[in-house]
């Protein structure tokens, strides 16, 4: 029997994509920057959030900055881009209730706009603003074992 392997994904998503800014970030109180991570059918993106107000601990909220991470899987259809996934520390292990923010399962759907070979929009219609995403790195895939 063959070990199943991972998917090769979509060619033109593999590598690490990032969002540098967002239109007017210094008026707004709170906000948050992606980085995305596509290796052939795998995700991983890093939320660096930015608040002006602190509306929690202060053990959380690191003097209004902090990361949350989360890893999955991802398929596309047409412009539509499925990912789903958990919520992970930093060191990619599961993360549990007794931790900081979001924990658990993740599932969102992005329209994906190709602006060109290394800008990326990503839409959703549970945020109001895209995000615009540029290439800092292409990825080749190669598929790895799946580890249950």
């Amino acid at each position: 029997m063959n070990t199943p392997v991972q998917g090769k994904g979509e060619a033109y998503l593999q590598g690490e994509w990032q969002q540098d800014n967002i239109p007017g970030e210094r008026k707004l109180l709170n906000y948050s920057l992606s980085k995305f991570r596509f290796t052939c059918d795998s995700f991983y993106i890093a939320i660096n959030t930015i608040s002006r107000v602190n509306s929690g601990a202060d053990s959380c909220m690191n003097k209004g900055r902090w990361t949350e991470y989360i890893k999955g899987r991802y398929e596309q259809t047409g412009d539509a881009l499925h990912l789903r996934g958990v919520f992970v520390n930093a060191d990619g292990s599961l993360k549990d209730n007794k931790t900081c923010f979001r924990f658990g399962p993740y599932e969102t759907y992005y329209k994906v706009e190709t602006r060109n070979d290394s800008l990326l929009t990503f839409s959703s219609s549970t945020t109001v603003l895209p995000i615009q995403a540029r290439l800092v790195k292409r990825i080749t895939c190669t598929p790895k074992a799946l580890q249950y």
